[in-house]
Protein backbone atom coordinates (compact mmCIF):
# COMPACT_ATOMS: atom_id res chain seq x y z
CA UNK A 1 0.00 0.00 0.00
CA UNK A 2 1.08 3.47 -0.96
CA UNK A 3 0.93 5.94 2.46
CA UNK A 4 1.28 9.68 2.58
CA UNK A 5 1.86 11.19 5.87
CA UNK A 6 0.83 14.77 7.20
CA UNK A 7 1.89 15.84 10.45
CA UNK A 8 0.56 18.39 12.24
CA UNK A 9 2.02 18.79 15.87
CA UNK A 10 5.72 19.78 16.80
CA UNK A 11 8.29 17.46 18.43
CA UNK A 12 7.98 18.24 21.89
CA UNK A 13 4.29 19.62 22.20
CA UNK A 14 2.40 16.41 21.92
CA UNK A 15 2.67 12.59 20.76
CA UNK A 16 1.69 12.98 17.23
CA UNK A 17 4.97 13.66 15.88
CA UNK A 18 6.36 10.34 17.41
CA UNK A 19 3.39 8.53 16.30
CA UNK A 20 4.26 9.62 12.90
CA UNK A 21 7.75 8.32 13.01
CA UNK A 22 7.04 5.16 14.24
CA UNK A 23 4.08 4.43 11.99
CA UNK A 24 6.29 5.06 9.24
CA UNK A 25 8.99 3.41 10.18
CA UNK A 26 6.85 0.56 10.90
CA UNK A 27 5.01 0.95 7.34
CA UNK A 28 8.23 0.94 5.42
CA UNK A 29 9.24 -2.17 7.53
CA UNK A 30 6.55 -4.12 6.38
CA UNK A 31 7.49 -3.36 2.96
CA UNK A 32 4.78 0.00 2.31
CA UNK A 33 5.59 3.07 0.35
CA UNK A 34 5.82 6.02 1.94
CA UNK A 35 4.96 8.70 -0.85
CA UNK A 36 5.59 11.87 1.14
CA UNK A 37 5.52 13.33 4.94
CA UNK A 38 3.95 16.72 4.99
CA UNK A 39 4.72 18.61 7.81
CA UNK A 40 2.25 21.55 8.30
CA UNK A 41 0.84 23.74 10.96
CA UNK A 42 3.01 23.39 14.33
CA UNK A 43 4.51 20.18 12.94
CA UNK A 44 7.03 22.25 10.53
CA UNK A 45 8.90 22.60 14.04
CA UNK A 46 10.35 19.01 13.20
CA UNK A 47 12.22 20.28 10.55
CA UNK A 48 14.75 22.66 12.76
CA UNK A 49 17.89 21.45 12.96
CA UNK A 50 18.93 23.96 15.74
CA UNK A 51 16.31 21.80 18.55
CA UNK A 52 19.14 20.49 21.37
CA UNK A 53 17.37 18.29 23.23
CA UNK A 54 18.46 16.93 26.66
CA UNK A 55 20.89 14.16 25.87
CA UNK A 56 17.85 11.68 27.98
CA UNK A 57 15.55 12.74 25.29
CA UNK A 58 15.06 11.73 21.99
CA UNK A 59 15.94 14.27 19.03
CA UNK A 60 12.85 13.73 16.60
CA UNK A 61 14.25 16.24 14.04
CA UNK A 62 17.14 13.80 13.95
CA UNK A 63 15.24 10.63 13.75
CA UNK A 64 13.01 12.05 10.88
CA UNK A 65 16.01 13.08 8.91
CA UNK A 66 17.79 9.75 9.83
CA UNK A 67 14.79 7.68 8.54
CA UNK A 68 14.84 10.35 5.31
CA UNK A 69 18.17 9.44 4.77
CA UNK A 70 17.55 5.35 4.86
CA UNK A 71 14.32 5.53 3.00
CA UNK A 72 14.78 7.90 0.30
CA UNK A 73 11.88 9.60 2.15
CA UNK A 74 10.34 13.04 0.51
CA UNK A 75 9.81 15.35 3.52
CA UNK A 76 8.14 18.46 2.48
CA UNK A 77 7.87 21.52 4.84
CA UNK A 78 4.69 23.71 3.97
CA UNK A 79 6.21 26.90 3.50
CA UNK A 80 3.54 29.82 4.51
CA UNK A 81 3.46 27.48 7.78
CA UNK A 82 7.50 27.65 8.16
CA UNK A 83 7.82 31.01 7.59
CA UNK A 84 5.22 31.66 10.42
CA UNK A 85 7.37 29.65 12.83
CA UNK A 86 10.83 30.59 11.51
CA UNK A 87 12.33 27.49 9.71
CA UNK A 88 13.99 28.46 6.61
CA UNK A 89 16.22 27.09 4.23
CA UNK A 90 18.95 28.54 2.34
CA UNK A 91 16.87 29.93 -0.93
CA UNK A 92 14.00 30.93 1.76
CA UNK A 93 16.20 32.62 3.83
CA UNK A 94 17.98 34.74 1.25
CA UNK A 95 14.44 35.47 -0.14
CA UNK A 96 13.44 37.21 2.93
CA UNK A 97 16.34 38.61 3.78
CA UNK A 98 17.58 37.05 6.64
CA UNK A 99 21.46 35.35 7.31
CA UNK A 100 20.65 31.90 8.31
CA UNK A 101 18.73 29.01 7.28
CA UNK A 102 17.53 26.10 9.90
CA UNK A 103 16.27 23.35 8.11
CA UNK A 104 17.72 20.06 8.69
CA UNK A 105 18.98 17.38 6.36
CA UNK A 106 16.09 15.77 4.68
CA UNK A 107 13.37 18.18 4.68
CA UNK A 108 12.78 20.26 2.05
CA UNK A 109 10.11 23.80 1.25
CA UNK A 110 7.69 24.00 -0.75
CA UNK A 111 3.90 24.53 -0.47
CA UNK A 112 -0.05 22.75 -0.50
CA UNK A 113 -0.18 21.90 -3.90
CA UNK A 114 2.35 19.25 -2.94
CA UNK A 115 0.12 17.60 0.22
CA UNK A 116 -2.40 18.00 -2.56
CA UNK A 117 -0.58 15.49 -4.97
CA UNK A 118 0.32 13.34 -1.72
CA UNK A 119 -3.82 12.89 -0.98
CA UNK A 120 -4.32 12.19 -5.28
CA UNK A 121 -1.11 9.19 -5.32
CA UNK A 122 -1.20 7.82 -2.42
CA UNK A 123 -3.82 4.64 -1.75
CA UNK A 124 -3.95 6.45 2.22
CA UNK A 125 -3.63 10.16 3.82
CA UNK A 126 -2.88 9.42 6.99
CA UNK A 127 -3.11 12.43 9.48
CA UNK A 128 -1.33 12.72 12.85
CA UNK A 129 -2.47 15.66 14.99
CA UNK A 130 -5.21 18.26 14.86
Amino acid sequence: MKFSIQVNEGPYQHQASDTAYQFTKAALAAGHEIFRVFFYHDGVNNATRLAVPPQDDRNVSAQWSELAKENDLDMVVCIAAAQRRGIMDADEAKRQGLDADNIADGFRISGLGQLIEAGIESDRLLVFGA
